[in-house]
């Protein structure tokens, strides 16, 4: 019995505590508890059984959008739409193909970037671009958008995508490359799912090899900052670009290129389960103010920031980077974004609005040092992250001002505003004015404020309605705009 009796005391004492904090302080500060209860083991659970699949048969007149639910997206934004619209099921999770003669891997859209380095990497090959979080799946990366930081040198997600196969409106298939329905297949990118849906995707493969040699080079001042980033953005020796931004005059830029070699004393496997947080590891490299030279495992260097999702864990468990914790328990970490959300709770999510902040905006590399003034004075959140790439001119809802090719930059922005005085709407639609200012473009996983008008001035929809009336997508998917802006939806 003396068992039962502890947990009980000690129940009741944790809620006369919850009583006497209040229990938004509690969600808000203490969320480890739960998470560390419940989500990781609940996320090892999930993770064995996500692949059972299940199709539905449903009907209705109004508009389509996948069945996946919203709570199982990387995105925290919740949707609201699929309470309303009809779900179709499209449970497709496969890598179909690897030809490694013409370098092209064919995939199905729930095909994730856990799933696609497993299998390329051991097989020796990888994809060009290939986003940091393993539950990032292959539609998600092509109906919105993702980047890397090899992305100075091939582009968004979208830019190493050669095909990409549909079911329209009205129950046809369609393929479209460059070549072939051409303006499909350019506007299908940030289309969010509002032009067909997609069920197969063809993407560039390249050789891989075993080690990333990275090099990491602290710089303080932002104007020395600046030109470093950019200056190593250019040159065509460095597969990888990244830098962490821990305070507007301090940072570390990291430069990485592939090789097959490796010195067996700076061999770090940065990956395991025991290992420091990647960006607290980067950061003692600031503090020792001193350059380094590691060899990273190639899949471990891809999913460098998984573990902690970024540093947004940090918030979650406070002690999560704990050498105790880690290694008694780090190999259930992370916890599934998908079960945070679903565990959240609305009054969770209206609390995190507002005290909390994730966003990536793309902005011109030559009005970085513009930006990040910008980024400081509205909401303040550090570190940053920063990763370069080309943004080429094609047709779409995304792309440069003029007709040539831009180096543009990702700015991330992942924590909680130190602003004073931080309202949510106010401060991200003054972040949002001066994004459209500098012709730079939102991600649009996250919570946009924009109107309409705002909103169609960010992002060139000529195309896009172009094919919204040719394909009958008006009477049978949700404009873009509605399906993401907050002011749409509320």
């Amino acid at each position: 019995m003396e068992p039962a009796v502890s947990l009980a005391v000690c129940a009741l004492l944790f809620l006369l505590w919850i009583r006497v904090k209040g229990l938004e302080f509690v969600i808000i500060h203490q969320r480890w508890v739960f998470v560390c209860l419940f989500l990781l083991p609940l996320s090892l659970i999930f993770d064995i059984y996500y692949y059972v699949r299940e199709w539905k048969e449903q009907g209705s007149k109004t508009f389509m959008c996948t069945g996946r639910p919203g709570w199982l997206t990387v995105s925290l934004r919740v949707g609201k739409y699929k309470k309303t619209h009809k779900n179709i099921m499209i449970n497709l999770m496969d890598i179909l193909e690897v030809d490694t003669k013409k370098q092209i891997v064919r995939v199905e859209p729930l095909v994730t970037m856990g799933q696609v380095t497993a299998l390329l990497n051991s097989i020796g090959w990888t994809l060009p671009v290939l986003p940091e979080l393993d539950d990032l799946t292959v539609g998600g990366l092509i109906m919105g958008t993702g980047i890397e930081s090899s992305s100075h040198k091939y582009g968004l997600f979208q830019h190493i995508c050669t095909a990409y196969e549909l079911v329209l409106a009205d129950g046809s298939f369609v393929r479209c490359t460059p070549s072939e329905n051409s303006d499909l297949f350019y506007a299908v990118p940030w289309s969010c799912g509002t032009l067909g849906f997609l069920v197969a995707a063809e993407i560039r493969i390249i050789p891989a090899k075993k080690y990333v040699k990275l090099r990491f080079e602290p710089v303080r001042g932002l104007e020395a900052i600046c030109d470093k980033f950019a200056l190593e953005a250019q040159r065509p020796e460095n597969d990888f670009v990244e830098g962490l931004l821990y305070s507007l005059e301090e940072a570390v830029i990291m430069t990485g290129s592939m090789t097959d070699k490796a010195e067996p004393s700076k061999l770090n496997s940065i990956g395991n389960y025991y290992k420091p947080w990647f960006f607290k590891h980067v950061e003692n490299y600031l503090k020792t103010n001193q350059e380094g030279l590691e060899y990273i495992p190639l899949r471990h260097y891809y999913h460098r920031h998984t573990r902690s999702i970024f540093w947004e864990l940090q918030d979650i468990i406070p002690f999560g980077n704990n050498p105790v914790f880690r290694y008694f328990f780090g190999w259930m970490v992370p916890p599934k974004i998908s079960l945070l959300k679903l565990t959240q709770g609305e009054t969770l999510r209206k609390l995190y609005e507002q005290h909390h902040v994730v966003q990536d905006m793309l902005v011109p590399m030559k009005c970085l040092q513009q930006a990040l003034h910008t980024f400081q004075n509205d909401i303040h959140v550090y570190p940053i992250w920063l990763c370069p790439f080309i943004l080429p001119s094609q047709p779409g809802l995304v792309h440069p001002k003029g007709d040539e090719t831009e180096l543009y930059i990702d700015i991330g922005a992942y924590g909680e505003p130190r602003v004073k005085h931080f309202e949510a709407r106010s401060c991200m639609r003054q972040l949002e004015k001066f994004v459209r200012s500098v012709h730079g473009f939102q991600m649009l996983y996250a919570d946009c404020y924009m109107n309409r008008e705002e909103f169609w001035e960010m992002f060139d929809g000529s195309l896009y309605h172009k094919l919204r009336k040719q394909l009958g997508c008006e009477d049978a998917f949700p404009e873009v705009y509605d399906k993401i802006c907050k002011a749409a939806r509320h």
